[in-house]
């Protein structure tokens, strides 16, 4: 598993040790540049000392006061080339060399040499280069030594910085593990740094979300418990009557009104289910291009039989003849689902023999989906609240309902990013009825085939 803290550690140690290295190379080359020019100088000075100096061939080795150091070979010719003076006879150097400075092989390494006319003699002073080697690196050991020593304090100043730098994620790692289900309280996100912040908000808005969801989870049970218990209570009220009939009329009335609390009950789970599976964050299918005017086609002939037993008229107005398909982007099986709600709402509130009317069209880009029907309509003040789930309008209590359709149908809607609109309908002896209009966006070129209905 990658660390930050241990990436951070390696790389900036790693880079102080080559900083260190760099720096030591460099003083290494700086003070050998600095010792060269200090012995060029001195080999000068040493040649120019040399010439008031009488020498004659066969001066005994070592003699004057020219006399070096081990480190120093000074020789001597005559204009003869004749040697007439060499200060260590068993230093092994060229009898002849350029006049100035040159660099010769001898038998323990390389020599600097430097050799100048005086008079009627050459005078060449040498010396080797492992003195100057030797005195470069001890200028520039003594210049990394400190650095080498500071090493381990520089190592422990990043470790301790870096420890600190990352301490508000720690803090923020620590209260994130102390939230559960029931605690979800936004992190606090003051005093913290720059960096931190984007990632803190994120964090409560997640916890922001998840803390809604759970709370209409919840609600949602509640709400379900509450709704189920009625229709099987009666189911069980109903058992126990039939139980008790003395007659096979009284049976058959409490077996009938059973049967009734089953539907009822039936259909309240269905409505819950699918509910559940319109909630956010729930898996949904991937959307594909539909056409509208076909399912709606589709559905009303499922709906036909139903509405034909209660004496209503069911019927589909589609686009007229040579006009494209009216194609919007989403979920076939959701849409469906949308307009199946609306079309049992309209056929459970609209009294025997009335309409109910089905459009599908296009207008200025957009596609509406509209169910209209001859009930008795949704008082206006009342329009607001019956998408909320459970509410049932004080006029629809005669009917039976789970009070959820309306609510499916927003949270699908939502889905599709469509609005949905209540509005007059039809009209008629029960009322001016109701229309809802789902006002879909206006759609991507569909330029793919339309997905089957």
């Amino acid at each position: 598993m990658t660390s930050i803290r241990r990436e951070l550690l390696t790389w900036l140690s790693g880079g102080l040790l080559v900083a260190v290295i760099i720096a030591a190379a460099a003083t290494y080359v700086r003070a050998k540049d600095e010792a060269n020019e200090l012995f060029d100088y001195q080999l000068r000075q040493m040649a120019s000392s040399l010439t008031g100096i009488p020498l004659v061939p066969g001066a005994p080795p070592g003699s004057g006061a020219i006399a070096g150091a081990d480190t120093l070979v000074v020789q001597v010719w005559d204009r003869e080339g004749v040697q007439v003076y060499l200060s260590q006879p068993r230093g092994k150097l060229p009898q002849h060399a350029l006049l100035g400075f040159t660099t010769v092989d001898g038998d323990d390494g390389p020599w600097r040499v430097f050799s100048t006319l005086a008079g009627d003699q050459v005078v060449q002073v040498a010396q080797p280069m492992r003195v100057r080697a030797e005195l470069a690196a001890s200028m520039a050991l003594r210049t990394v030594v400190p650095l080498l020593a500071v090493v381990p304090f520089l190592a422990l100043l990043v470790w301790y910085t870096i420890g600190r730098g990352l301490r508000p994620l720690d803090r923020v790692a620590a209260a994130v593990g102390q939230r559960t289900p029931v605690q979800l309280d936004p992190l606090d996100d003051r005093r913290l740094p720059r960096e931190v912040e984007p990632l803190v908000e994120a964090l409560n808005g997640l916890l922001g979300r998840l803390r809604h969801a759970l709370d209409a989870q919840r609600a949602f049970i509640a709400d379900a418990a509450h709704e189920l218990r009625t229709p099987l209570t009666a189911v069980h009220l109903q058992a126990q009557l039939a139980e008790r009939a003395t007659s096979d009329d009284e049976r058959h009335a409490a077996l009938t009104e059973m049967k009734t609390g089953l539907n009822r009950a039936t259909h309240l789970v269905e409505q819950l289910l699918t509910l559940a599976r319109e909630e956010p964050g729930m898996a949904q299918s991937p959307r594909a291009p539909v056409n509208l005017a076909a399912l709606a086609a589709s559905v009303v002939r499922d709906f036909v039989p139903l509405a034909a037993a209660r004496d209503i008229d069911l019927g589909l107005t589609e686009p007229a003849a040579g006009v494209p398909p009216v194609v919007v982007d989403g979920d076939a099986a959701g849409l469906r689902t949308l307009l199946g709600n609306l079309v049992d709402n309209a056929i459970r509130y609209t009294p025997i023999g009335g309409r109910i009317d089905v459009a599908v069209e296009r207008v200025d880009g957009r596609t509406l989906l509209s169910v209209r029907d001859s009930g008795p309509g949704i008082p206006v003040a009342e329009r607001a609240r019956v998408f909320d789930r459970f509410y049932r309008a004080p006029e629809a209590a005669v009917t039976s309902g789970s009070g959820l359709g309306l609510a499916i149908v927003r949270r699908i809607a939502d889905r599709h990013d469509a609005d949905v609109t209540l509005g007059p309908g039809l009209g008629g002896p029960a009322g001016e009825g109701l229309g809802v209009t789902v006002d879909f966006p206006v759609s991507s070129p569909a330029a793919r085939e339309p997905q089957r209905s």
